[in-house]
């Protein structure tokens, strides 16, 4: 069992903290529901730096949960944008959350706006609220917001906070679109496979066991592989899902994720990509925490906590603890050895000058720039590279179908002997 720590409101309105065993955060969130608490928060006391590993069961489960209550990014952007302009304007919270909520065409969305206007007419605060649906307001999120209200510039905050995940969408979209035609064609090189092995192949079986003629190996191996297709068809479709779902669950252990992230940034061109990337999302969100007041400690856990590649967490994590033992925070980052020299230039000039928030949005837009310039180029490259696999593939399949044929008078000869 696992130990989730929680805030609640009583039946008689106290607020109360403590922790609580449960399998899973839902289940967590059942018990405290069915004893009649408003819950405000709650959090496994396993997640994050310094405090252990969750079992594989509750990954799963954790991750099950955030993929039925989470909503787009581009959802979130717009959400924060008008929430910002509204309350600029002057509006209350409430009353913002309440407008927007009538307007929003997600139900799912809409339900959670509806539940945070009705924990703010109840008391709670906005970061309170926003605690509650981890699913949709990750630790970031909440934690700028709550920085926000300690120092009475939630309207900045919020602003802000808006403009970064724009450029987060931005970067991710721009990653999307370079990473849309490849998969495509992979997928199309896969089934134009699976038609040939399915339905061409066994027609050409069919000649060949006419002939009695003795084939070559590899138009065996051939006829054989599509037999086992064209004979279990369920059974191949089933042993596809069970890799794919393998594999994600593989993907889940630590050192699973650790393995196959290390594997996808050190691809050519596409870890570049996925590099300029993540080391984007980095700076830009160390520098909006940093410009929040956010403590440094806590900056970099939760930028360890979005960063979302294993290899630049577990560096995020032996950087925290140098700092806590006394390094500078650049020294720290230099030594982990996986932060390029441009950031970690940038970042020390910002800690001696005390400007590291601008400084670190600097570095931002230099791998910002750095992303659009590897997707042109990987644009630009990949067409004809999996142009030339495809016909590869599919050219080898041919062949290996028609080598038969080739030699087919020496075959029939065969045969009728």
């Amino acid at each position: 069992m696992a130990n989730f720590q929680y805030t609640i409101k009583d039946v008689k309105g106290i607020r109360v903290e403590g922790s609580i065993k449960a399998n899973t955060m839902d289940e967590a969130i059942d018990k405290l529901s069915n004893e009649g608490a408003t819950i405000i928060s709650i959090k496994s006391m396993d997640e994050g730096a310094f405090k252990g590993n969750l079992s594989l069961f509750d990954k799963f489960m954790l991750a099950v949960y955030k993929i039925r209550t989470s909503v787009s990014l581009k959802t979130l952007v717009f959400f924060t944008r008008q929430l910002s302009t509204m309350f600029s304007a002057g509006l209350t919270i409430e009353k913002s959350l309440t407008n927007l909520a009538s307007e929003e065409k997600n139900k799912k969305f809409q339900k959670v706006l509806i539940k945070l206007s009705d924990d703010i007419r109840k008391g709670f605060s906005l970061s309170e609220a926003m605690e509650q649906h981890p699913g949709v307001f990750n630790p970031l999120y909440v934690s700028l917001v709550k920085a926000g209200e300690k120092s009475g510039t939630l309207h900045t905050v919020l602003d802000k906070l808006s403009e970064y995940l724009e450029k987060v969408e931005d970067t991710r979209r721009k990653v999307g679109s370079a990473m849309m035609y490849p998969v495509f064609i992979l997928a199309f090189t896969l089934l134009v496979v699976w038609g040939l092995f399915y339905f061409v192949i066994p027609m050409f079986s069919d000649v060949y066991a006419s002939f009695g003629a003795e084939l070559p190996i590899p138009t065996k191996i051939a006829i054989a592989v599509s037999n086992f297709i064209t004979n279990n068809v369920f059974f191949a479709v089933l042993i596809l899902v069970a890799i794919a779902f393998s594999i994600f669950i593989f993907y889940l252990s630590d050192k699973g994720r650790y393995m196959i992230d290390k594997f996808l940034i050190n691809l050519p061109v596409i870890g570049t990509l996925l590099r300029n990337s993540i080391m984007s999302k980095f700076s830009r969100t160390f520098s909006i925490l940093m410009f929040s007041g956010v403590p440094i400690m806590e900056t970099m856990e939760l930028v360890e906590n979005v960063v979302q590649n294993a290899v630049v967490e577990n560096a995020v994590r032996k950087a925290r603890i140098m700092v806590k033992e006394g390094y500078s925070v650049a020294g720290a980052f230099k030594k982990t050895g996986v932060f390029p020299s441009t950031l970690l230039q940038l970042m020390a000039t910002g800690e001696e000058t005390g400007d590291m928030d601008r400084l670190l949005g600097k570095a931002a837009d230099f791998f910002e720039k750095l992303v659009d310039s590897v997707v042109d180029r990987l644009t630009s490259l990949i067409e004809p590279i999996l142009i030339i696999i495809m016909a590869a593939l599919v050219g080898t399949i041919i062949v290996v179908i028609y080598l038969p044929i080739f030699n087919l008078g020496l075959a029939m000869t065969s045969g009728m002997k």
